[in-house]
């Protein structure tokens, strides 16, 4: 089977969501900037202060390409993975993308939770963080909007809601649990 690359935003759920499909469908999953940290021995942060944000791209989609290759997997791209070069473009010719959408409220609410995870927000306060996204999905919306399809993810905060959307995603795609 072809990859199945999730994009979206920061906090819209593409580890919670890669991971359960994974699992549901006997698939490995890939979240690409751990994939880079475990290739280099060394953070996504320090490449982007040791050797800048267009070395770390360059990376990025080099190894992109490299996981693309794969067959039976799920890749949870980082947030700026798709705007990138022509990162896009190689994800929709070599497999299915799927982006995961989330309400600015609910990007607001998983960000300001967990905000000392992500240095680009981590001293916002809560209103600064919902400008910064409002700011940030409109300049990466030309590259988000060519994915293959769209899936809404503000129900992935349990169990049950982590059951449903797979569901949801899963009936549209009856060919992944081999039933065309």
């Amino acid at each position: 089977m072809r990859p199945i690359f999730l994009i979206g935003y920061m906090a819209v759920g593409k580890t919670t969501f890669g991971r359960a499909l994974a699992s549901r469908l006997g698939l490995q999953f890939i979240d690409l900037d751990f994939y880079i940290e475990q290739r280099f021995r060394t953070t996504v942060k320090e490449i982007f202060a040791t050797r800048g944000e267009a070395e770390f791209r360059r990376l990025e989609s080099e190894m992109l390409r490299e996981v693309g290759e794969m067959t039976d997997v799920i890749v949870s791209c980082g947030g700026g993975t798709p705007c990138f070069g022509s990162n896009m473009e190689y994800m929709n010719s070599h497999g299915l993308t799927v982006r995961l959408t989330a309400s600015e409220d609910c990007l607001v609410r998983r960000l300001t939770r967990k905000r000392w995870k992500r240095p680009l927000i981590a001293d916002k306060t809560e209103e600064e963080i919902r400008l910064f996204i409002r700011e940030h999905q409109a300049q990466r919306e030309p590259w988000y909007s060519l994915a293959s399809e769209t899936l809404e993810s503000d129900e992935l905060e349990n169990a049950p809601e982590i059951s449903s959307t797979l569901t949801r995603f899963l009936g549209r795609h009856p060919e992944l649990l081999g039933k065309e």
